[in-house]
């Protein structure tokens, strides 16, 4: 201690209370602080304090397993693919970003280095069939670049009881991830037709209802997150199984459904029959009344309506989704990436025809979509139905050069408007 007490640097010959500490060497000799600094940037000039900082950050950066985007971004990639809904495309944006930036900041500071813990922005999505929530679900996945699976709720029945157990929804998404434990677990798992799993009633019963409240109560853990084990071959589970054990924590659950009649529950909420328009007497309510009726959607209001508040509480995001207009639904049918016409119109240039569609008939398929209440989902079986006898001739013949869908083709089945190579003339055949 003494020897160390009268020591200098042997570089720069300053004592111990003008350095503060001294590092000792196995002879004797000793080294401030402040010279290892300079050897340091002698010997490595070009590593900075910036570069060590941005090398961390971009460690750092390959760990993610998913790519985060701005909310903005986010929104922008989502107006490609799905028409309208702008409110709904803000509010999954938000959430989305806020959950995965969670996630994200978990992965780079371990547990307990921070006080504030963020909570899971689940997701629940109210909307009639056709109006994009599953395509919007979809879409997230891809552009985050993680594992996505779609589960109909109404296969799920309690343990115990013919039917799906919950684990089974994990499993799935494991699959998607090709198998892959750490990627599955921040993935999407998009839980389809939950509304179907709303209580029969607030009457009690004699009966269980198997599927219904039962189910979930069992969903309650995963979504809000838990270490889950799950039969890696699907089924029920039984004693002496091995499992998978997946951390669910991360998992960002989307829940879906219709909840048809949900607006008379807030009506009723509200005291008042219509909001913001006159009532017509015939019982009937107008699109647009039942639009801004959702908008006062309200937690108490799905708890009336059937589903238990503890899977409320875990589905803090709630947006609803507006049926599609007939213009909606033909901007769908065109402008949209991976548009159902611009798949047929691919296929048939593959073989050398040109096909074309007049305003009337897409006009004509959004017309039918509506009246079949089936929205945009309801749009390709309406146009694969219209062209089955189309598609099944044309790749045989070579006189044709352009074919144009007129609306009584749609309509009436009649025969389209074809533009022949040789002549260029228009006829029909």
């Amino acid at each position: 201690m003494s020897k160390e007490k009268n020591s200098t640097c042997s570089f720069c010959s300053r004592d111990k209370e003008q350095t503060g500490e001294l590092i000792a060497s196995p002879t004797g000799s000793f080294i401030c602080r402040d010279c290892v600094e300079i050897c340091s940037e002698i010997l490595f000039p070009q590593q900075s304090m910036a570069d060590v900082a941005e090398g961390e950050e971009q460690a750092q950066a390959q760990k993610i397993p998913f790519n985060l985007l701005a909310p903005k971004e986010i929104k922008h990639v989502l107006d490609d693919y799905v028409i309208g809904q702008d409110y709904a495309k803000r509010t999954l944006s938000v959430a989305v970003y806020n959950h995965y930036k969670r996630v994200q900041n978990n992965l780079f500071h371990p547990e307990g280095a921070h006080d504030l813990e963020m909570e899971k922005s689940n997701v629940l999505l109210l909307g009639p069939s056709g109006c994009g929530k599953t395509l919007l679900a979809k879409t997230l996945a891809k552009v985050l670049d993680v594992p996505f699976t779609i589960f109909d709720a109404t296969t799920v029945t309690e343990a115990g009881y013919v039917g799906e157990d919950v684990e089974n929804i994990i499993l799935r998404l494991i699959q998607a991830a090709d198998g892959d434990i750490e990627k599955a677990q921040y993935g999407i798992i998009y839980v389809d037709e939950i509304d179907k799993k709303a209580k029969k009633g607030e009457n009690m019963s004699i009966t269980r209802d198997v599927s219904g409240e039962g189910v979930q109560q069992s969903l309650l853990k995963i979504i809000e997150g838990t270490h889950c084990n799950v039969p890696p071959k699907g089924g029920r589970k039984h004693p002496n199984q091995d499992y998978i054990q997946i951390d669910t924590r991360n998992i960002l659950f989307i829940c879906a459904g219709a909840f048809v009649g949900l607006e008379d529950v807030i009506r009723g909420r509200l005291g008042r029959r219509v909001i913001g328009f006159a009532d017509q007497g015939n019982g009937v309510k107008s699109d647009a009344e039942i639009e801004e009726i959702m908008r006062e959607v309200e937690p108490g209001d799905l708890v009336k309506y059937g589903l238990i508040p503890e899977l409320i509480g875990r589905l803090p995001v709630i947006s609803t989704l507006n049926p599609l207009k007939e213009e909606d639904l033909v901007h769908i049918l065109t402008n949209v990436k991976n548009s159902i016409i611009k798949q047929y119109q691919y296929i048939l240039m593959s073989d050398g025809i040109k096909l074309s569609f007049s305003d009337e008939a897409l006009k004509e398929m959004a017309h039918q979509a509506i009246d079949k209440g089936t929205g945009a989902r309801g749009l390709r079986s309406i146009l694969e139905k219209s062209m089955l006898e189309l598609m099944f001739e044309l790749p045989s013949r070579t006189d044709v050069e352009e074919v144009i869908i007129s609306k009584e083709f749609v309509s009436e089945g009649t025969e389209p408007e074809y533009i022949l190579k040789k002549a260029k003339s228009k006829k029909s055949s």
